[in-house]
């Protein structure tokens, strides 16, 4: 890969019109006349619109791609000058929010423009998707319509599980930041820090080295383990003896990375020692069979079996990774009920967990780019055993 020291910021418009036109091949393959989007992620996806405005659910956000033709934006007016710069040139806009409260009736007026070939519109319906509009106005869309709204979410997902060369050296350039700071992650740890304090360390780190933001963070300690790793940090003092579980999602330029580390402060007890060993290979396991042509369901059995091979019974039918881009997870899912083809340009996150005693558990996570030829790790390799820290 290039040098991702120097990434830039963006994509072409050749890129954006690329995954335009290929939408439109699988909307004719789905008898589809038409793709509504309604989220950031697909918005930015499909024309690179990027803003922080999208925290504010009060004006809803329309993006059609027809079954020919250039997409078409409808937007409230506040947009406008921010979509120009896209290479979209088909923008429609109103007054939102306004005293009538119908933020409908022109996205409305606009599909009904659009010819009506197999009778069908595309939404986000399905799996890991939402309408980013509030219920009773998605109701007022199909009320007295000429099209039927059906789910377009495969058809999406179909595109963006498959990266571009340059979306994923995004994801291993975040990726390699956050591994970066992770392996210093002892030596900026002091007495008297809290989970919180811990959490604002890796957060600087993090930004100062290049990443645009760190949406995720969850920071968790406890005496020889765990129960949980999904919690925001606390103001809980970490101390000598605690087990230590960071996972970060961080972005650059919208993309994200996703994988955890953990860490013992002083020396860790044999059965921790032990679960952290079996991971590491459970995980080695889940990268070396993360190729072109693998189910995802086999995968999973593959790396539950490693694990077995230690002597641990796998209770339940937990994931053990999935896609990773836009979002902080993407289909497919490393799981028993998901029997996804691994494909060429794919990245994914191999995630293991184990319950190594009764409410003490372990996770080990990495992300991996597949090349035609295999498997390769954006992520720096998390060491095969423990890090420790010391407070003294």
């Amino acid at each position: 890969m290039r040098n991702i020291k120097t990434l830039e910021y963006g994509f072409s418009n050749k890129e954006f019109e690329i995954r335009i036109e290929k939408a439109q091949e699988l909307l004719y393959e789905n008898k589809l006349d038409a793709l509504l989007m309604t989220i950031p992620a697909n918005l930015r996806y499909f024309t690179g619109i990027d803003t922080h405005f999208w925290e504010s659910p009060t004006r809803p956000w329309f993006l059609v791609v027809p079954l020919s033709g250039d997409p078409i934006a409808v937007i409230p007016e506040i947009g406008e000058k921010l979509f120009r710069k896209t290479f979209v040139k088909d923008i429609y806009t109103w007054p939102s929010p306004n005293l009538k409260g119908d933020d409908i009736t022109p996205l409305k007026s606009i599909l009904e423009t659009l010819p009506n070939r197999f009778g069908s519109i595309g939404a986000e319906l399905g799996k890991e998707m939402s309408i980013r509009m509030p219920a009773l106005d998605f109701g007022l869309l199909q009320d007295n319509f000429n099209f039927d709204i059906v789910d377009g979410a495969p058809l999406i997902w179909t595109l963006r599980s498959i990266k571009s060369f340059n979306e994923i050296q995004k994801i291993e350039k975040v990726a390699q930041i956050v591994s970066e700071v992770f392996e210093i992650l002892p030596t900026i740890t002091s007495a008297n820090d809290s989970e919180r304090d811990v959490s604002n360390k890796v957060k600087r780190e993090i930004l100062t080295r290049g990443a645009d933001n760190v949406p995720y963070l969850p920071v968790v300690s406890g005496l020889g383990g765990v129960s949980q790793i999904i919690g925001n940090p606390t103001n809980k003092l970490i101390s000598t003896g605690d087990f230590l579980f960071i996972d970060t999602g961080a972005t650059f330029d919208g993309y994200f990375c996703d994988f955890d580390r953990n860490f013992i402060v002083g020396t860790a007890p044999d059965e921790l020692k032990r679960a952290n060993e079996i991971l590491w290979h459970a995980t080695e396991e889940g990268i070396r069979n993360l190729v072109p042509g693998a189910k995802t369901k086999d995968i999973w059995k593959k790396i539950n079996k490693k694990i077995e091979d230690f002597g641990f019974m796998i209770q339940g039918d937990g994931r053990y990774g999935h896609g990773v881009g836009l979002q902080l997870t993407e289909p497919p899912s490393i799981s028993s009920f998901d029997n996804s083809t691994i494909q060429e340009n794919m990245v994914l996150t191999i995630e293991p967990s184990l319950e190594y005693k009764p409410g003490k558990l372990i996770v080990h996570e990495e992300n991996i780019f597949v090349s035609k030829d295999g498997p390769v790790l954006l992520t720096k390799r998390a060491p095969k055993e423990l890090p420790s820290i010391s407070l003294f």
